[in-house]
């Protein structure tokens, strides 16, 4: 089985992207192009990431990242890998979690869901205010740099309603190797109504509030192609403590 570093490397490459803020209200606003590159050096020892983001509005390559002339980044990030920190969560095709590790009181709070195909990746960052209040959630679409990848559609309830099958696997917070079973999920109408449908084949489940004192999970989503979904689902305990965090990968049965 591999270990949590080698699934990590499974993102190594250049994704040329966007970052999108999507408010509580559901509006979409504030793109942004982006170049995000991890890069392994040391016979895979080390990872060099970096991430490079333009504003707001800047004109955007029809294959994901700045167009030609949208002028220099507004920011950027280098940073070096070794070690991977418990606060994330690699499974076998790459997909990863990151979050908080424990709610806390006047402390701002989030999750990260990332999933990756081929020749994409599709993350969700939700956000949490100080008060543990839902704030916003972060849309990053992203394409390997020289593919022909492209976007998929908007996720919509016929998507995702009926019987979905496939494999689970969950890592926990006191022990990182992966436990494997069997899975299913009947999605009916009343679950659509909890969900938020996202571009890009996306879709989340979160609470408006969360707090130390009770118990509560993240979830986000992704259909990469017609009859497949992920799921990535993170727990937390009636301490606010983070308990675990799944990789569903399911078939329209």
């Amino acid at each position: 089985m591999a270990s949590q570093w080698q699934n990590f490397l499974r993102n190594l490459g250049e994704w040329r992207g966007s970052f999108s803020t999507i408010s509580a209200d559901g509006c979409l606003h504030d793109i942004s192009p982006s170049v995000l590159t991890l890069v392994s050096e040391d016979e895979d020892r080390l990872v060099r990431f970096g991430l490079k983001r333009w504003p707001a509005g800047s004109a955007m390559a029809p294959g994901g990242g700045p167009a030609e002339g949208a002028g220099e980044p507004s920011r950027a990030i280098e940073q070096e890998y070794r070690t991977l920190g418990r606060q994330v969560v690699f499974f076998a095709s790459g997909a990863f979690n990151k979050g908080s590790l424990q709610v806390a009181p006047n402390t701002a709070f989030g999750g990260e869901f990332g999933f990756i195909g081929e020749n994409r990746r599709h993350r969700l960052v939700q956000l949490y205010s100080e008060a543990g209040r839902f704030d916003q959630l972060v849309l990053i679409r992203e394409f390997r740099a020289g593919s022909d990848a492209v976007e998929c559609a908007p996720t919509s309830a016929d998507q995702l309603l009926g019987s979905w099958v496939g494999q689970s696997a969950t890592i926990s917070a006191d022990w990182p190797e992966p436990s494997i079973s069997d899975c299913r999920l009947e999605i009916g109408d009343a679950d659509i109504s909890g969900l938020k449908l996202l571009p890009d084949g996306g879709f989340c489940r979160l609470p408006e509030q969360v707090s130390h004192r009770e118990a509560f999970v993240l979830e986000g989503g992704w259909l990469p192609a017609p009859g497949r979904m992920e799921r990535l689902i993170r727990r937390y305990d009636a301490s606010g403590a983070w308990l675990s965090a799944s990789h569903e990968v399911l078939s329209r049965s």
